[in-house]
């Protein structure tokens, strides 16, 4: 088990060689990747990679699936930014000794869009909505009491009218408890296959050059420039401390290495009472250029309860702060579990 930790260890650094390259900002495209899911997860500021259990865990780091090996349902709604809205629908189950899997969907809502042309300008009457859509199979593994480790397989779908580009995305995350009060935890996201657009709408006609006037026009389609995805690495590190049977608190930090942004520091905490009634924190800030992060502060709460029937119900919310927009991102997350 110790060369199997080490190894995925290794993996997960070498990955982080090629971060924080700011200079290739704006080269990387389906930054779908990087809007996060999960009330819970927003709330603490993306810093719970080695804390976060079950289905909120996929997004953030899928090596803490398997620490509830529960039947759970997941759906969480987000406002975002420029009337866009973030839609996230999870469902998992256990198999036993093999681990756990789930399967995730999340989709884009941009509302609809009016069609210009060049001989319409100022619109045909005519409206159109881009369809982004992630498709993710999680798998995760608890190998010892100390170390799980998880993995993300996405189908990355893009369409804009008559034009659509496809990629796939691989993470992987691990997990390691020191003891019940500290925990680490490192991923790779994002790492898979370049995009391109095709399809339709990029084809066109016109007369071939040198031909004879009243000849018939040529058909010829626009070759688009293939992007990658934007991938990027993590480490974290997380501490809970319980001042009594019915109070708890854990703190967590997590810095995001980036392949084509600046890093990102990451801090995050969350308050507990008797496990029923959460209120969470946390801070984004960039590390270089004196940068700023768009997103600030983070805060929310959360309940969650157990029925006699052993159903159990959580209800979060979460507020995040976004400095470069007059609005701010409201997340709703309902789960289910037996």
């Amino acid at each position: 088990m110790k060369k199997i930790f080490t190894l995925l260890l290794l993996v997960l650094i070498c990955g982080s060689i090629y971060a924080g390259d700011v200079g290739r900002k704006g080269t990387t495209g389906a930054e779908e990747l990087l809007i996060p899911v999960g009330a819970r997860g927003i709330a603490t500021g993306g810093a719970f990679l080695a804390t976060l259990t079950g289905l909120e865990s996929i997004y953030y780091n899928p090596a803490g699936l398997d620490l509830t090996p529960r039947t759970e349902a997941m759906f969480s709604y987000m406002t975002y930014i420029a009337d866009i809205n973030v839609s996230y629908f999870a469902i998992s189950t256990s198999l036993g000794d093999l681990g756990s899997i789930a399967l995730s969907f999340k989709t884009l809502d941009f509302g609809d869009i009016p069609v210009t042309t060049v001989d319409f300008p100022d619109g045909t009457g005519q409206t159109y909505s881009p369809g982004f859509l992630t498709s993710t199979l999680t798998y995760s593994k608890v190998l010892t009491d100390r170390i799980s480790v998880g993995t993300n397989l996405k189908l990355i779908s893009e369409s804009i009218q008559n034009a659509s580009a496809i990629g796939f995305g691989l993470d992987m995350g691990v997990q390691y408890r020191f003891n019940e009060y500290l925990s680490m935890a490192a991923s790779i996201k994002n790492i898979g296959t370049n995009m391109q657009f095709t399809g339709q709408d990029l084809q066109t006609s016109t007369i071939v050059t040198g031909s004879n006037l009243n000849g018939s026009a040529g058909n010829y389609e626009v070759v688009t420039e293939p992007f990658q995805i934007p991938s990027y690495f993590e480490m974290s590190l997380s501490y809970t401390h319980s001042f009594n049977e019915q109070n708890t608190i854990t703190l967590a930090s997590t810095y995001t290495a980036n392949n084509a942004y600046e890093d990102i520091a990451h801090f995050g905490l969350e308050y507990g009472f008797m496990n029923y009634f959460f209120v969470r924190g946390g801070y984004n800030f960039a590390t270089q250029n004196s940068s700023e992060s768009i997103y600030g502060f983070t805060a929310g709460a959360g309940v969650q309860y157990e029925t006699e029937g052993g159903i159990g119900i959580t209800f979060d919310y979460a507020f995040r702060d976004i400095k470069d927009f007059p609005t701010s991102n409201h997340i709703f997350t309902v789960k289910l579990s037996l």
